[in-house]
């Protein structure tokens, strides 16, 4: 098997896995999942607002879900971690769920854009963007964008900084794709940069000449006292 291949396989086999604790961890407040490699197997790491319903009662869950990663999913020796989700604002797959159930209820789908978007942005972000795509309000499909901050799309900056979710809900009309994008405040981007005016200072030994100083050369000097100078009347 060649190395992209080898990677390919490996994303697949990593997004099942969210698709699959997406559904299975939806009560728990599910905030997504990190896989690695170790030397000992595969670390699994789930991200979640209640870890305690994770784990179960005498991690009755964890020792399933371990089952189920090695039979199901063809994980070499799982070792499952939960962590706990500080900030559920700022996590997108948390704040995507939350989309989702609210339009399940029946909520007009800006009244839930809008209530997400503040509630996101209450946390200080740099910038945070929602787009339901779907059938909103006829039967062609279309979609609507609640956007507010600093939302960068391209560049190494975004790559690295931007958190991303992507959750489908199913109502009468059809299904609905809900993306929600955030960008965390990172040290790089807190840093501001103030770039003052260069102060031209002129050299000691040049001298600038007023207007009335210069007078061009072979013209008669006239001298004015100042008693002439004060004269008002001829």
């Amino acid at each position: 098997m060649s190395v992209i291949r080898h990677f390919i396989n490996e994303s697949k086999k990593k997004l099942v896995i969210d698709e699959f604790l997406t559904k299975e961890l939806e009560r728990t407040g599910y905030g997504g999942v990190d896989i690695s490699k170790t030397p000992l197997g595969t670390r699994v790491t789930i991200y979640s607002m209640k870890p305690g319903l994770v784990i179960g009662r005498r991690g009755q869950n964890i020792k399933e879900l371990t089952q189920l990663f090695e039979e199901r999913f063809k994980l070499s020796n799982p070792q499952i971690a939960v962590a706990e989700v500080e900030v559920p604002e700022l996590n997108p797959n948390i704040m995507a769920s939350r989309v989702a159930a609210a339009l399940q209820k029946g909520i007009h789908f800006r009244r839930v854009g809008f209530w997400v978007l503040n509630r996101i942005m209450e946390a200080k972000p740099l910038g945070a963007e929602i787009i339901i795509r779907g059938k909103l309000r006829s039967e062609r499909a279309r979609y609507e964008k609640f956007r507010a901050g600093y939302i960068p799309k391209t560049g190494d900056f975004a790559q690295r900084n931007m958190r991303t979710a992507v959750v489908h809900v199913r109502l009468k009309p059809g299904t609905l794709g809900i993306k929600v994008n955030i960008m965390p405040r990172t040290e790089v981007a807190s840093q501001t940069v103030e770039v003052k005016p260069e102060e031209i200072q002129p050299s000691p030994s040049s001298t600038i000449a007023s207007p009335q100083e210069v007078v061009p050369e072979g013209a008669p000097q006239e001298v004015v006292t100042p008693q002439e100078g004060n004269l008002a009347n001829p």
